[in-house]
């Protein structure tokens, strides 16, 4: 489950999940779900692999979002399905998506970068939590 919030000229990503990897995949579906008006018009066709290394969790969270966000701004893909596998020196990752289609995929933020302001990866008592403040 994830929702988004307003922080001055940025947009938050609140995510929580049952387990880690949920809570990965969860955040990278806010973060499309931040730059599209409507997440469902994104279909999951073609794969892309991703492994991102790191042993803090709120540092490798802030570097995949950065790398599909990188995707998006570079390659103009969006995804849509997410599989992650957090391990204790990174994570590998599927994401699911396709080309950006302006028709299809009408922009709701311009998100240009994750940042590290206020964000948090920790275990709570039902699960998983993270933030993310994004730059709009």
């Amino acid at each position: 489950m994830y929702e988004h919030f307003e922080h001055t000229a940025d947009l938050g990503l609140r995510v929580r999940a049952a387990d880690l990897n949920t809570l990965f995949a969860e955040s990278a579906e806010a973060l499309t779900a931040a730059v599209v008006e409507d997440i469902n018009t994104v279909e999951p066709r073609e794969p892309l692999a991703v492994q991102v290394s790191g042993t803090d969790r709120a540092y490798l969270l802030f570097d995949w979002l950065r790398e599909l966000l990188y995707r998006f701004d570079a390659e103009r893909r969006l995804f849509r399905r997410f599989e992650v596998r957090v391990g204790d020196d990174g994570l590998e990752a599927t994401a699911w998506g396709e080309p950006y289609d302006a028709q299809r995929h009408p922009l709701s933020h311009e998100v240009k970068a994750i940042t590290y302001h206020g964000l948090r990866v920790e275990q709570v008592a039902d699960g998983w939590l993270a933030e993310v403040i994004v730059d709009i």
